[in-house]
């Protein structure tokens, strides 16, 4: 970036809090309705900031400082609180039946100005930026992996457990950047060291190029649920706009685990209106990161009067694919089975070495919250029971978010899983009208059945 813009240096995450924070009560506070409920989720977003600063710091500090693993808890100990108040919102809000329109207090020119601008910088931010060894491992093919990393006992295999479970996913990306690199080097004189050099390069440069197709998708999803299922583009711009304001999306811009699900989560409720082409999502983003396996239960139930059927089918024609080509990629019986259960999330709870607040907290409390997960997750299949689109929103984020409070490593700073679904339904309007049963046609092997029958008649 200095060499693009004279004497730029990137803000520091600290500043970046306050400023953004700022920036937001500035953009969307509505100071002539105190104690309206926008109000109310602009302050509970703002309250996340301090926890990722400090689990931040004490990543940073690990080591060097002594009270580092102190701040640490702490930080987590906030995220935990905070998205607890943020689960209890998304709960709530199918009760909050009354929408009124609440437009930013920038126009719809200026926040795409201001949102153009932000994601040009991110994504600079992230072609200059280095990526963390969890980024780049996810990058690699399972051959790739050590055999140290990838045993069963290893409980802190970050490939296996932080990061996407199917790896698959990010070879058409890889691909694309090694054919670029390979024909960027010089010829000439090779050593032992340039091959590592070159793979660590390809590496860099596909964690690079899907975080910023992630996050470019994200703001498009969010445009295009504003100006098509929302019927106000006002809406979707300013959920774009706020998302690339967050603290949180500077923190961890380059961050594929993180980005790649939201992305994937987003185009899900953009295409909602075709079941089949959901399910196809919902099953993809569920064998790269295991997790939306228990949105299930409510997107199902969403579906149950209409489309239900197109749904399953494209789930479980997706995840037959993801299976299908684990066993053509796999090396041997054994090597599918461990890639086969990767991708599923099949293993017991981990018990030992946790991190985030399971450092601190004892490992046992994690299954009562894993069972109330798995209850909220069934009971999405009967409540509410008519449910619409804000519905879908809601609960999707709040499972997302709910997931966090399990996850054996770092749970908490996962926030880019629900906080695009978490901004939508924010700024949603009044969405009772968008019914599965309303809005969606029987399918086209209905109406074949249906045109027969009355070219019969």
């Amino acid at each position: 970036m200095p060499e693009i813009l004279f004497h730029y240096e990137r803000v520091n995450p600290t500043s970046w809090a306050y400023l953004s924070s700022l920036l937001t009560l500035a953009l969307f506070f509505k100071f002539n309705r105190i104690w309206s409920v926008r109000n109310f989720d602009l302050l509970l977003l703002i309250v996340l900031a301090p926890g990722l600063l400090l689990v931040q710091w004490s990543w940073e500090n690990m080591g060097l400082q002594e009270h580092a693993p102190h701040i640490q808890y702490l930080g987590f100990l906030w995220l935990f609180v905070a998205g607890g108040l943020l689960l209890v919102r998304l709960l709530l809000d199918p009760s909050m039946v009354r929408r009124p329109l609440l437009e930013p207090n920038l126009n719809s020119s200026g926040l795409i100005f201001l949102g153009g601008s932000l994601l040009f910088f991110l994504m600079a931010n992230v072609v200059t930026g280095k990526p963390s060894p969890d980024d780049l491992s996810p990058a690699r093919q399972v051959q790739e992996v050590p055999d140290e990393e990838r045993t069963w006992t290893s409980p802190r295999d970050s490939f296996a457990t932080d990061g996407p479970g199917y790896w698959l996913i990010y070879r058409q990306p890889r691909i694309i950047t090694q054919q670029l690199i390979a024909a960027q080097t010089q010829p000439g004189r090779t050593t032992a060291q340039d091959p590592a050099a070159q793979e660590l390069k390809i590496r860099e440069a596909t964690a690079r190029v899907i975080a910023i197709l992630s996050h470019v998708l994200i703001v498009l999803g969010l445009l295009v649920i504003g100006h098509r299922h929302f019927d106000n583009v006002t809406a979707g711009i300013a959920a774009a706009s706020l998302y690339l304001l967050m603290p949180y999306t500077a923190l961890w811009t380059g961050s594929v685990q993180h980005a790649l699900p939201a992305s994937l989560l987003v185009w899900a409720i953009v295409f909602y209106r075709r079941p089949l082409l959901a399910g196809l999502i919902i099953g993809l983003v569920s064998g790269t990161m295991y997790y939306p396996i228990f949105l299930l239960p409510l997107w199902c139930s969403f579906y149950w009067q209409r489309g239900v059927k197109r749904f399953a089918t494209g789930v479980v024609l997706m995840l037959v694919v993801l299976v299908v080509t684990l066993a053509f990629s796999a090396t041997s019986t054994d090597q599918f089975a461990r890639q086969l259960f990767q991708m599923l999330g099949l293993r017991l709870p981990a018990m030992a070495d946790l991190g985030g607040i399971w450092q601190t907290w004892s490992p046992v409390y994690r299954f009562p919250i894993l069972a109330a997960f798995v209850a909220l997750s069934i009971s999405f299949a009967i409540w509410p029971l008519q449910k619409n689109l804000a519905t879908l929103i809601s609960g999707t984020a709040a499972l997302m978010l709910a997931a966090q409070f399990w996850h054996a490593y770092d749970g908490g700073i996962y926030i880019a899983w629900y906080l695009p679904l978490l901004l939508l339904t924010i700024f949603r309007p009044n969405l009772e009208d968008r019914q599965a049963v309303d809005i969606l046609g029987p399918g086209w092997l209905v109406e074949k059945r249906l045109a027969q029958q009355a070219a019969q008649q």
